[in-house]
């Protein structure tokens, strides 16, 4: 087994016990093509040396991998959907397949995607659209370029099969996707525990949560762990919604079993990245009412965290969980001024200008219409970006009033690095982004030609705006 030195299993979550799993075996499907190979991510945990074969018999055929997790595992959750409660939930086309330790020593999960049915598949066939994983393919390369703590796409696998699903043409083409993820622990991992009376599995779930993925909360002492476990989930979430924020991006359905306890961004359903700046801005067809909206996400976040504090209530106290829970709006204001600056390339000043900054920013993007990712492109490191932006298709826009307070304000700041300006990426004449005719644009001559050719195109523009922008995502 070519397994690089740096492989570490660490098959720990088998040790909670059955009341929080159920034991499942995967799909067989009638072909094997691989179409995506994250080697990067790979690399990360001691996978890179996998040959074609191997490759193939751990992330299709869904082998085990060797001192790991023995068998699948379907976890068990509850969550709101839409805010209505539903105990119905589970890993319904999905399970963990393995977990490692990574360079730095952080526990990470192998998920899958599209691998069977569970017994939470509630009569769906536990496959996954190969559309539905290209898809989600675009999002995690997008938003790790642009700053976002996000899972990784470490794996996608063609299987072969017809399937037929109400919000794609159909008959359409089926994947197994594999994601490298820092925990499958939802929020309603825990809402699910609080709905069932089990307080004594509440308590070893989060010890568990905290001494496997939390480690860093888990050393201090601390009388309430209850507390100290919501409090570092209230500034990570804050934090998420921030570089969500910051991306444009819009991830369409914020329940409660959506929501990662460690911050981190996962599960991409029907997203999508904003053409201008919009808090009106939805990204599923079925959100109606605009729950989930862009400039709603904070919000449905604080409810979903108020959602994770009533579900470890049986174990700690109101007195305690509350002060957690107000700490949310400051801490999404700082993330939000600390994620701006990185995105513009700029060093910070002090918190009442670095605010002022974000709020002209905002303010013209919403009165412009000019595209959502061009002010970024345009003014990355700030003054020195100035003949640029004054070359570029948006010049005559910058000329605007509604842009001057802006603009005398950006004057002020120094950019982290200028010579990032000489990356290749920004000696084009538009930035990268991931609009939904773009992202069709990768898809249409996949579903008609078979042809790879746009998606790899696009994938390379991104990773050329990651080396540029040298955004380094973070879950503090």
């Amino acid at each position: 087994m070519p397994l690089a030195d740096s492989y570490q299993p660490a098959p720990s979550l088998p040790s909670l016990g059955d009341a929080f799993f159920d034991v499942v075996d995967a799909a067989r499907f009638p072909r094997h093509a691989l179409r995506y190979r994250n080697d990067r991510a790979a690399q990360s945990v001691g996978l890179e040396q996998l040959g074609e074969g191997e490759w193939q018999q751990h992330f299709a055929e869904l082998v085990p991998l060797p001192r790991n997790v023995a068998r699948p595992l379907a976890m068990r959750y509850h969550g709101h959907q839409f805010r209505s409660y539903n105990p119905s939930l589970g890993d319904g086309r999905g399970f963990l397949l393995a977990q490692l330790l990574d360079r730095k020593g952080r526990l990470l999960d192998l998920g899958t995607k599209g691998s069977g049915t569970t017994p939470y598949s509630r009569g769906g066939d536990g496959r996954l659209t190969l559309k539905g994983a290209v898809r989600e393919l675009l999002a995690t390369e997008m938003l790790e370029a642009l700053g976002v703590y996000t899972s990784k796409t470490l794996s996608v696998f063609e299987t072969g099969e017809s399937l037929v699903r109400y919000d794609e043409p159909s008959p359409t083409r089926s994947a197994v996707l594999v994601r490298l993820s820092h925990s499958h622990i939802r929020f309603g991992s825990f809402q699910r525990l609080a709905y069932l009376r089990q307080p004594d599995n509440l308590s070893i779930l989060l010890d568990f949560t905290l001494d496997n993925y939390l480690p860093e909360v888990a050393q201090d002492a601390v009388e309430d762990r209850s507390a100290a476990f919501l409090d570092e989930v209230v500034s990570r979430s804050a934090r998420l919604v921030a570089t969500w924020h910051l991306a444009g991006f819009v991830h369409g359905v914020l329940n409660t079993d959506n929501m990662n306890v460690t911050g981190e961004s996962f599960d991409y359903g029907p997203w999508r990245f904003l053409p201008h700046y919009d808090p009106l801005f939805t990204a599923a067809y079925f959100d109606h009412g605009g729950l989930y909206a862009f400039g709603r996400q904070a919000e449905a976040v604080h409810w979903n965290l108020v959602r994770l504090a009533e579900a470890l209530l049986p174990i700690s106290s109101q007195g305690a969980l509350i002060p957690k829970l107000e700490a949310f709006e400051d801490r999404l204001g700082s993330a939000l001024r600390q994620q701006f600056l990185a995105r513009m390339g700029l060093q910070p000043r002090s918190d009442e200008d670095d605010a002022q900054l974000v709020a002209e920013a905002y303010g013209f993007l919403h009165k412009s219409e000019l595209p959502y990712e061009r002010l970024f492109f345009d003014w990355f490191g700030g003054d020195v970006s100035a003949s640029r932006a004054a070359a570029g298709p948006c010049a005559d826009l910058y000329t605007a009033s509604s842009f001057q307070v802006f603009r005398r304000l950006l004057g002020s700041y120094e950019p982290v690095d200028p010579s990032r300006l000489e990356h290749s990426y920004f000696g084009g004449d538009a930035p990268c982004s991931m609009l939904i005719d773009e992202m069709e644009a990768c898809w249409s001559p996949i579903a008609h030609e078979d042809s790879w050719d746009a998606l790899d195109e696009k994938l390379l523009s991104i990773r050329a705006m990651r080396e540029a922008l040298a955004l380094t995502p973070s879950a503090r």
